[in-house]
């Protein structure tokens, strides 16, 4: 199976080089600073976006013809190039420096898929096709967004700081895994985030991880009550 090894890569305060026209068009510049890298971009068009993406300080532009001292420093490369020798040559500089690139398209010039994407927040839901079908993955995407909508965002939030929190409280590690399984209600705290009760959800969640039970009355149900 073509890329069958799925990673999410901490790309923060590193550089990461996007060069092409169609790879700038795409937004591959606004899913690298999504994931926290610099980057720099090596294209001569589109020159609106370019222009845009020339006003954010974390974004360099070059507009001009790919050079391989581009990838000194550089951690990540995507590409883009109707020239397969161009693609074969970015490729090849990039993997000579221990640099992980994706020249579109050209799946034998890749290291690595870029799946359609999914980002709550810190939840990424990440589609791979293996580069099989982009267009399923765009589909199969969309239906995610629908599933997972803007909330999830806040849904993270919730746990994440009752897992702070508690973190100290339960130093076995086994323990501490059971105690998240029974307690972690992810409908229910969907549903309170929805309901504008983040905090109830932070104390049910906790209490059930301290062994106490706040009733886990559902939502819904209170809903119907009042």
């Amino acid at each position: 199976m073509a890329f069958g090894y799925p990673i999410s890569l901490e790309l923060s305060g590193r550089r990461a080089l996007v060069v092409g026209e169609r790879a700038v068009e795409e937004g591959k510049v606004e899913g690298l600073l999504a994931a926290g890298a610099g980057v720099t971009v090596v294209a001569r068009r589109p020159a609106a976006r370019l222009d845009r993406l020339e006003r954010d300080a974390r974004v360099t532009v070059a507009r001009r013809g790919f050079r391989p001292e581009d990838l000194d420093g550089v951690a990540v490369c995507v590409a883009s190039s109707d020239d397969r020798d161009l693609g074969a040559a970015i490729a090849g500089e990039a993997r000579a420096r221990g640099v992980l690139v994706n020249v579109m398209d050209q799946v034998e010039n890749c290291d690595f898929a870029a799946p359609a994407v999914v980002r709550r927040g810190d939840l990424v839901i990440a589609v791979s096709t293996g580069g099989r079908s982009p267009a399923a993955a765009s589909k199969l995407r969309a239906e995610l967004e629908d599933r997972f909508g803007p909330e999830w965002s806040d849904v993270l939030e919730v746990v994440g700081d009752i897992r702070a929190q508690t973190l100290s409280l339960f130093p076995d590690v086994a323990e501490r895994a059971r105690r998240w399984r029974r307690a972690l209600d992810l409908d229910e705290v969907v549903a309170l985030v929805r309901a504008g009760r983040g905090d109830d959800a932070r104390a049910r969640l906790r209490a059930r991880l301290s062994d106490g039970d706040p009733g886990r009355v559902r939502v819904e149900a209170e809903a119907a009550a009042r």
